[in-house]
């Protein structure tokens, strides 16, 4: 009977860790990136300078930063995938790797599963106001910031009501005006880059 009353005990214990230390995983994970101390915010409408590694075209371009070590640029993968299949005729994507190891561009392309252009500037996130993975950054034709934010609210990007990067593509490819999103479409939810932290 003592045998038993132990057990239950120890197993009761036990299971309340795991669940603390999932709930707190879990509080933690769903906090936002922090910003860093010498982050400099840059506003939509400010012209981009792609670089070299980025070839200009008539298209606007979206820049997906990434990280191969970023549990939520994984989770992202299938979303990034189904935007480059609906727009990749009418928008240039570009991933553009941030992280401190080294990878080759075929390393990338299949971890992301797709054979499109991959920059290793890691210069390009500080122009275009990124702090952490996974963000996008859509640029128009003048080369000019539209939208910098997240992909959507979940960080598993499943939640089709707040996919913030397709209504930002919708509406640059109307010409419209973006449309005001909220700060869940702007405050950065991931890895700090260029090491996976969060």
């Amino acid at each position: 009977m003592i045998r038993i009353a132990l057990v239950t005990a120890w197993l009761t214990l036990l299971l309340s860790v795991v669940g603390a230390l999932f709930w707190y995983n879990d509080w933690v994970y769903q906090l936002p990136t922090p910003v860093p101390r010498n982050y400099v915010s840059v506003a939509t409408g400010t012209r981009i300078n792609l670089g070299q590694d980025i070839n200009v075209s008539e298209k606007p371009v979206l820049l997906h930063f990434y990280n191969p070590e970023c549990p939520c640029s994984r989770f992202n993968k299938s979303h990034f995938q189904s935007l480059v299949r609906s727009y990749g005729d009418k928008v240039q994507f570009t991933v553009v790797v941030l992280s401190d190891k080294k990878y080759s561009v075929e390393q990338i392309q299949d971890k992301i599963g797709l054979d499109i252009p991959v920059s290793f500037d890691q210069s390009l996130a500080t122009r275009c106001g990124v702090y952490s993975t996974p963000q996008a950054a859509l640029i128009d034709q003048e080369q000019q910031l539209y939208y910098r934010g997240n992909y959507n609210a979940s960080r598993y990007c499943t939640d089709e009501k707040t996919a913030y990067a397709k209504i930002a593509l919708d509406g640059l490819l109307k010409s419209e005006s973006l449309p005001t999103l909220g700060t869940q479409a702007l405050t950065s939810y991931g890895c700090s880059m260029p090491i996976c932290k969060n």
